[in-house]
């Protein structure tokens, strides 16, 4: 997948660098699980789906903007700091790149980092199913505890079948996010144009100012591993698979027992 309006991978994260470096923060530097057990961690683990609670944002550009956000976090109770207003982030890649892990792994990063997050994670499609009138349901009140969460991901933007509504949509969910200056993680595997047709021009072009675009490049990862493990698998020998000497006695057994 080719994007003309993509800003450079090593761009961004010679920019991020640059910021973390001046505020005396070692661009560098790894997160990894701690000895002691967090509990705000442990908390999250409960609400980040199984395939990805190992997630690590270890791509260059999201791991800096993750150092970004934790560097900005406002003080808090016992000195923790709290998100703030910040940059967000939009993740493109053809399927099966790793968007969706490295969104939840930024996830992780920041709680690793000791900030105190209220976060939300919700696909694309599910966010319209989740709004769409119905009787009983307040959609309204939903969406607004969506547009004012501190942390947002937004997962498989342009994959949902669009209409007026779902733009409409979209547009007051991005629209409050982007005037409020809130982080936001967005995943697509379109490219701007292609977005920008699914999605309306003024929704991508509150994307194109609130992010910074990280763009996965290589082959499907899900097919990748299949493809190992059936290798793997026509490599073993059966497992039931039992030498032609016992196997000709038994299969001769039954017939010596109806001969008597």
């Amino acid at each position: 997948m080719r994007d003309h309006d993509a800003q450079p991978v090593g761009s961004i994260a010679r920019r991020l660098a640059h910021i973390l470096t001046t505020r005396g923060i070692d661009p560098k530097a790894q997160l990894t699980d701690p000895a002691e057990p967090i509990p705000a961690l442990q908390a999250a683990q409960a609400r980040i789906p199984a395939r990805y609670q190992d997630a690590v944002a270890d791509h260059p550009a999201v791991a800096a903007w993750v150092r970004e956000v934790a560097q900005a976090g406002r003080p808090g109770p016992k000195g923790a700091p709290g998100i703030a207003q910040g940059r967000s982030l939009l993740i493109v890649g053809t399927t099966g790149t790793g968007k969706t892990h490295q969104a939840y792994g930024a996830v992780r990063s920041l709680l690793l980092a000791g900030v105190r997050l209220r976060w939300k994670a919700i696909t694309a499609a599910d966010l319209y199913a989740e709004l769409r009138p119905r009787p009983g349901h307040d959609g309204e009140r939903e969406l607004m505890d969506l547009a004012r969460c501190p942390l947002l991901i937004i997962d498989d933007l342009g994959a949902a079948k669009s209409s007026e509504w779902t733009e409409e949509i979209t547009m007051r969910l991005i629209n409050r996010r982007y005037n409020e200056m809130l982080p936001t993680l967005v995943t697509t595997n379109l490219g701007m144009a292609d977005l920008r047709a699914h999605i309306g021009d003024r929704v991508a072009s509150r994307l194109t100012e609130m992010t910074d675009k990280v763009i996965l490049d290589g082959p499907d990862r899900r097919r990748s591993l299949a493809a190992n493990r059936r290798s793997f698998a026509a490599a073993m020998p059966p497992a039931c698979a039992e030498p032609a000497e016992l196997a000709a006695p038994m299969a001769a057994a039954p017939a010596r027992r109806h001969s008597r």
